[in-house]
């Protein structure tokens, strides 16, 4: 049963990830035999005989051949299994959620053990998620989804364990060796991105030592287009054009060594690498009655634009401009970054089996880096801008713009000179890092239907880093003799080239250039301070010991036992106690004391699993399980934030009480699945989950609140924010599937999952009891042909909608339209070793579209009107990706 496991684990791919078209070639481990599946029909035939003879409730992916996953995306490979969606961002899949719970509860694994991770946007949380993007799909062998815990699995994952697997060199034939290269164009980001992958694996002939080393390079220039609407200032309305050089690395290299069969070692290395520097130009309406007291009533002249109708949180939905010479002049503004993010990771496994006993042992470090390294800003209002005349839509779920003077800009629109603002020169680097030990042993029994046991420890110690800096600029005396800024003037049409399209409806504005702007600011500058404010150190030490025994009898199999875990963590910070600042001392510092402060919790538990199967008669199986799984709390949680203190606004000050010693979230979760198996190949199955979470991480904001410390504008007077673990969520739902192949080439699969998940509402600013990219409804329906020669797969993958949790004033929360996306691939098997592709992505260019969802009646939360329920905050333009593909093996 082990070894039929096992094997299960390795190859099975094509039923579970939706009917991948292609033959399959699949390298087991050193004591099982090499099975090579070719065709579609035979690899799903295989794929159904291996879940059939798995334990457990686990569904995966694996690659066709070498090089060769069945989607050009990690992420959207994942969205084929049942119960799994994607979270797509920035033209890839970068996060999973797994049966409706956040993806900061999938815990994601690199061969069984963690992946350092971070992000290359300094606005987005520090979470324990894996962003997908870093990861070439030609780089996996296969991947693992466990949506039910078991002792042991590493803890983290209350909504499941993703394992990526790469291949090791001793399961592959010697020189083995494979090159592969792509060209990518969409029909928004039209430039061609190439891209390049390589595999090459070697072994001597006693089969004793082996090398595998594997590449891949990808760049291209993504561009997002679409509309803004989140009133920042005057109303504003803000056709908006994201541009990004996505310059991809990925090295992976692996050494094996087995001088005998029972001792093996492995050493593996893999490096993640992604450049991602980005422009974000925006050109602004202002159009509609300003956010905040003026709220408009019907037909009301307000700044030269008429409200014809406002929404429940007084925001005008349908509006004109009256009078072009007059009304607001457009403003227009680029935000540039220089960002990354890069993820190493090492490790050295050892394995020997002895007489009744298989032994196991691991050690390694993993290390991510990212954040934006470099932010500057360059903005233009001037009385040569163009003028703005039109009319506004925003009754629906996107914004319409009708425009009677075009806004497009050009150079003449601007200043002959130009400057970058010193108050947005900053940067934010974030470190993850992780070392671990462990180590595992199992032992054979012959007691009654007990076939074995296995025991564990294991270690980590883990550490995030994060900083906050801000570019000082060189100083001059003004008339008054204060000191004041003095940037570098530099010609405007320096930072720019050319023209392109922002936003949606074909306005024009002038192309920024990302370097020229770069090179102007830090010419500017004079030295960088840190933001004691940003600066935050969080260090856990996790300990982890388990027992499992697996046993089996006839047509029963299955395993349990019990895994403890215990957590000792950390916060170091700078508090904000009101210390006097020094000369010189820049606003964000002040009131925060010159030394560091640390903070220290401890907890520990106890988490039980089972898993049971029956093979209820020759074509029906029944799996039911039932387990205790945690998540740790994001590390945003853990830390103690500030704003608004000493800045110019009055009333403007918060304060939020994470804390390092927020416990984890615990989910009690059960599964049963019932499977019917008939003909060759073809599966019915229905699966019904549940989860209980407790400790669900909660929020109390109060208002006016006396902590002791005035601000210079403000008095002392704040809005709170205390979080702590009160609240307790549940989630329940039904996987649906079905795959049945034809005798005339043709085959079809097809899953739908249905889940209701329910969140406290105290856990998030917007008070919806709302998991975070949780989806009520997904599925996945494939088709496929094929023949000796060609293969071809149409594929639809829908998910209804769902609520994105950027965190910070000016994104919040907001939620997602259904989207569905329909992929094409086409395979010519042209030789035994030449493979050309064809797959085009989003054929029907589905556009992104996202809108308010708290309630009107809760500002007090702080969620601005625009992202409230029924009006329509951002929405982007449908990009279809055509992409045609060779690789040739030898």
């Amino acid at each position: 049963m082990l070894k039929r496991n096992k094997l299960a684990l390795s190859v099975s791919a094509a039923v579970l990830s939706g009917g991948l078209a292609a033959p399959v070639a699949v390298a087991q481990d050193a004591a099982l035999e090499e099975i090579t599946v070719t065709g579609i029909r035979g690899a799903l035939q295989d794929a159904v005989n291996i879940k059939r003879d798995a334990t457990d409730l686990v569904d995966a992916v694996s690659a066709e051949d070498v090089g060769k996953f069945p989607d050009s995306d990690v992420g959207e490979a994942l969205g084929r299994i049942p119960g799994i969606t994607v979270g797509r961002a920035f033209g890839q899949g970068a996060s999973v959620s797994i049966r409706g719970a956040a993806p900061t509860m999938t815990l994601t694994q690199l061969n069984g053990q963690n992946v350092a991770s971070t992000g290359w946007f300094d606005n987005i949380p520090v979470d324990r998620s894996f962003n997908y993007s870093l990861l070439p799909s030609e780089l996996i062998g296969g991947i693992e989804v466990y949506k039910s815990s078991r002792a042991d699995l590493n803890e983290g994952g209350i909504g499941g364990t993703v394992i990526v697997k790469t291949r090791k060199p001793l399961d592959m034939d010697a020189n083995t060796a494979w090159i592969g290269t792509k060209g990518r164009v969409g029909t928004i980001s039209d430039e061609l991105a190439p891209e390049v992958s390589g595999l090459y694996s070697w072994k001597n002939d006693s089969e004793t030592f082996g090398v595998l080393v594997s590449a891949a390079v990808e760049d291209r220039e993504y561009v997002r287009r679409g509309t803004e609407s989140d009133y920042r200032w005057s109303g504003d309305v803000a056709p908006t054009t994201f541009l990004q050089d996505q310059e991809r690395k990925a090295l992976d290299l692996t050494l094996q060594y087995a001088p005998t069969d029972a001792l093996a070692f492995t050493l593996h290395a893999m490096s993640l690498d992604l450049q991602a520097d980005n422009t974000n130009t925006s050109s602004y309406l202002f159009t509609l009655p300003r956010y905040g007291a003026d709220h408009p009533q019907e037909g009301e002249l307000l700044d030269n634009v008429t409200c014809h109708s406002a929404n429940a949180a007084g925001l005008c939905t349908s509006s004109t401009t009256e009078n072009a010479t007059v009304a607001n002049k457009t403003f227009n503004q680029t935000w540039g970054r220089k960002s990354s993010m890069g993820s190493d990771t090492f490790d050295f496994n050892t394995e020997y089996e002895g007489d009744g006993f298989r032994l196991s042992g691991n050690i390694g470090a993993t290390k991510a880096d990212g954040g934006t390294d470099f932010t500057t800003n360059f903005s233009h209002f001037t009385d040569d801008m163009s003028r703005w005349q039109g009319s506004i839509d925003a009754t629906g779920k996107e914004i319409q713009i009708d425009p009677t003077l075009d806004p497009s800009l050009t150079l003449d629109n601007y200043a002959d000179t130009s400057s970058p603002a010193g108050w947005a020169v900053a940067g934010g680097p974030v470190e993850d890092e992780e070392s671990y030990a462990q180590l595992d042993v199992e032992f054979d029994l012959n007691t009654g239907i007990l076939t074995s046991f296995k025991t564990g420890a294991r270690w980590t110690d883990h550490d995030v880093n994060r900083r906050s800096y801000r570019g000082i600029f060189h100083k001059t005396l003004n008339e008054d003799g204060d000191l004041v800024d003095d940037p570098v003037v530099v010609d405007t049409s320096s930072l720019y080239g050319g023209t392109y399209e922002v936003g949606q409806d074909g306005f024009t504005a002038p192309k920024p250039n990302l370097d020229a702007m770069v090179a102007a600011t830090r010419d500017s500058i004079d030295h960088w301070v840190e933001e004691r404010a940003g600066h935050s150190d969080l260090n856990e030490e996790n300990t982890a010991l388990y027992g499992m025994f697996t046993f089996e009898s006839g047509a029963l199999s299955g395993n349990f036992g019990l895994r403890y875990i215990s957590t000792d963590a950390s916060r170091t910070q700078y508090d904000l106690d009101g210390t006097e600042p020094e000369d010189g001392e820049i606003a964000a510092n002040i009131g925060y004391s010159y030394s560091l402060s640390t903070y220290s919790s401890d907890y520990s538990d106890v988490l039980p699993s089972a898993t049971v199967r029956y093979e209820l008669s020759e074509d029906w199986v029944l799996r039911a399980s039932a387990s205790q799984a945690i998540s740790r709390p994001s590390y945003d949680d853990m830390l103690v934030t500030y704003n608004g203190f000493a800045d110019d606004r009055d009333n403007n000050q918060t304060q939020r009480f994470g804390s390092e010693g927020l416990l984890p979230m615990k989910a009690t979760s059960g599964d049963i699945a019932l499977e019917y198996y008939y003909g060759d190949g073809n599966l019915v199955s229905a699966t019904y989950f549940m989860k209980s979470i407790d400790d669900f991480v909660t929020s109390e904001i109060l208002v006016d609140q006396q902590i002791g410390l005035e601000d210079p504008a403000g008095g002392d007077s704040w809005a709170v924010e205390t979080l702590e673990n009160t609240g307790g969520a549940d989630i329940r739902g039904i996987e649906l599937q079905i795959q049945h192949a034809f005798d005339n080439g043709f085959g079809v699969a097809a899953n739908y999952t249905y889940t209701d998940a329910d969140a406290p509402k105290d856990a998030f600013m917007d008070q919806l009891p709302i998991f975070t990219e949780s989806s009520e409804t997904a599925y996945n329906l494939v088709g496929y042909w094929e023949s000796d020669t060609f293969s071809a797969r149409a594929a639809y993958n829908y998910r209804s909608e769902y609520l994105i949790r950027e965190g910070g004033f000016w994104y919040g929360n907001r939620m997602h339209d259904d989207f569905g996306s329909l992929d094409l691939s086409f395979n010519w098997y042209a030789t035994d070793n030449v493979d050309v592709t064809l797959d085009v992505v989003n054929v029907l260019e589905e556009d992104d579209i996202q809108y308010g969802a708290a309630s009107a009646d809760s500002s007090s939360t702080g969620m601005k009107a625009p992202l409230q329920e029924g009006f329509p905050a951002w929405s982007f333009q449908g990009e279809a990706v055509y992409q045609l593909g060779a690789s040739y093996k030898f």
